[in-house]
């Protein structure tokens, strides 16, 4: 991949589910280093279209590429192959998600959580695993929990643990479905809090989010998205504060 080449690039990208067409035709950008924040309304196709990015669902139609590859075909000529499942596993390996839900295993400790996909998954010595997954916990405020099962951890901790998870992997992007949607306001903060840190340390970040104001504070491209179509990107303090677009001005209208 050239050094201005796009991390992320999506041309053309539509996806359905039976004759509901969710996605139709989404073209999207992230550049290395950059943090783009999408948002839009309930079943706009948000969270669809990230999970396109990580290839948890293959599209129809279009092309995604992240750091130079198409994500889920090989092409052969005309022909495009789809991946075989070793192919998904290695690719999935580079690309961090967290999602609304943790996910995180209820029989494993918080540092175990952290090493076992890195042993597992990655191949690494349960040492060397242990030593990363120390300095994650860590470096997301969690580094005096690491003994403590989920169910004695509260929603944000539990989220920031998902999020060192991620991170122990050592991916090229990370990908963050409505990280604080499921959890108290109190607790929305301390999320906030390590995603903001991560933009500043230079990780390149998607984030469908409803936090306008981290988006408004952190965010380097801001996407709206409604009805599987980009409706409106641009600077997000421009989009924000004066949105071209009539359908992004009603949106935006309820949020604000």
């Amino acid at each position: 991949m050239s050094a201005m080449e796009p991390v992320i690039r999506a041309e053309g990208v539509r996806k359905s589910f039976g004759d509901a067409q969710v996605l139709r035709g989404i073209d999207f950008e992230v550049a290395r280093g950059e943090v783009a924040c999408i948002i839009g309304p309930s079943g706009s196709g948000k969270s669809t279209f990230l999970r396109c990015l990580n290839a948890l669902e293959l599209i129809d139609s279009g092309l995604i590429r992240v750091n130079g590859e198409s994500v889920g075909y090989t092409a052969r000529g005309d022909q495009f192959i789809e991946w075989r499942p070793s192919q998904f596993a290695q690719f999935r390996r580079n690309i961090g998600m967290v999602f609304q839900r943790f996910n995180l295993f209820g029989n494993m400790n918080t540092l175990e959580n952290v090493v076992c996909a890195q042993v597992k998954v990655k191949g690494v010595s349960k040492t060397e695993a242990i030593a990363n997954a120390t300095y994650q916990l860590q470096r997301v405020g969690m580094g005096a929990h690491t003994q403590k099962y989920p169910n004695q951890l509260s929603g944000g901790q539990q989220q920031r643990v998902a999020i060192a998870r991620s991170l122990a992997m050592d991916p090229a992007v990370m990908l963050f479905d409505e990280p604080t949607s499921g959890l108290d306001p109190e607790l929305v903060d301390e999320v906030l809090e390590v995603m903001k840190s991560l933009a500043v340390a230079g990780m390149t970040m998607v984030l469908v989010t409803h936090e306008i104001a981290f988006a408004r504070e952190v965010a380097d491209s801001l996407t709206f998205i409604d009805g599987g179509v980009v409706v409106e990107r641009g600077i997000p303090r421009e989009v924000l504060s004066n949105p071209s677009n009539e359908r992004t001005q009603r949106f935006l209208s309820k949020v604000l």
